[in-house]
């Protein structure tokens, strides 16, 4: 299976998971828009869609770095045009974009819940119904959002309400489109880690160091990403999946390489929330 050609539209690819998906891809010659916000450098996170853009190209793939933020609906309308201009069609969507507030009812202002729900749920919708269009005519068409399964126990709750339904909303769309477009052929499946990942909202927003000590590496995200696009779009949709379980699938039994700290034990990395 190769990528050569086809064409990603990833929101979200200024860095951490959504980058290391880009770059993945474009080792095989992808085209990759790199949908997102940050086009100047932030003074907290690193990587812009022009340094993204870069990347992708010095890995071999062709980059589209474009200025979009999921909440806007004519910005995103017109990125996909753009998208399907420049390279002919969109092949794969991958709903990356996402903001977290690990907060308890009362501690999760208005104005953080606003930003969770359009960003998570109503960006992941708008961006795939944009999207559809393209992927209909696309010859093996995926969409993949990185949401989780969807564990009904109260403990994922009870924590942080407002983050938890953000999150599950995206995988109740993806579970329902890939029912409704499956006449279609379109592929709607989720992805998510089975620890933390290392990336600026778990070092940033939410543990700090110590928790990206023991998480992995975006990087087994991506291949696992890279996996699913491999599947038959016809034959392979309404999955929730698991990174070290798409990877075992597909062959793989040390994930050693995929740790920050490679010299601990796989009991010492940090379980990702909902499983």
């Amino acid at each position: 299976m190769s990528l050569k050609g086809k064409t990603l539209f990833i929101t979200g690819a200024s860095r951490g998971i959504g980058q290391a998906i880009a770059e993945k891809a474009a080792v095989d010659g992808a085209n990759i828009i790199i949908a997102a916000k940050t086009a100047e450098p932030h003074p907290k996170l690193a990587g812009t869609i022009y340094t993204a853009a870069k990347a992708v190209e010095a890995a071999g793939g062709q980059a589209l770095p474009l200025v979009v933020d999921v909440r806007d609906e004519m910005q995103v309308a017109a990125a996909v045009a753009e998208a399907a201009k420049a390279f002919g069609g969109i092949d794969i969507l991958v709903n990356n974009a996402s903001a977290i507030s690990l907060t308890n009812t009362e501690a999760t202002s208005m104005k953080r819940f606003d930003l969770m729900n359009q960003i998570n749920y109503r960006g992941t919708f708008l961006v795939t119904q944009q999207c559809l269009s393209h992927l209909k005519n696309a010859e093996n068409p995926h969409v993949l959002t990185l949401s989780p399964p969807l564990n009904m126990d109260p403990n994922w709750f009870k924590g942080h309400v407002a983050y938890t339904i953000s999150k599950y909303n995206m995988s109740l769309a993806m579970m329902g489109m890939a029912a409704e477009f499956s006449d279609a052929g379109i592929a709607f499946n989720c992805l998510w880690p089975k620890t933390t990942i290392a990336t600026a909202a778990i070092a940033g927003q939410v543990g700090g160091d110590e928790l990206a000590k023991v998480s992995r590496l975006p990087a087994i995200m991506a291949d696992a990403a890279y996996q699913i696009f491999a599947q038959p779009a016809k034959s392979f949709s309404g999955h929730f999946l698991i990174d070290e379980d798409v990877l075992r699938g597909a062959g793989v039994n040390d994930f050693t390489a995929y740790q920050v700290d490679p010299s601990l034990e796989v009991e010492q990395l940090f379980p990702d929330l909902f499983l």
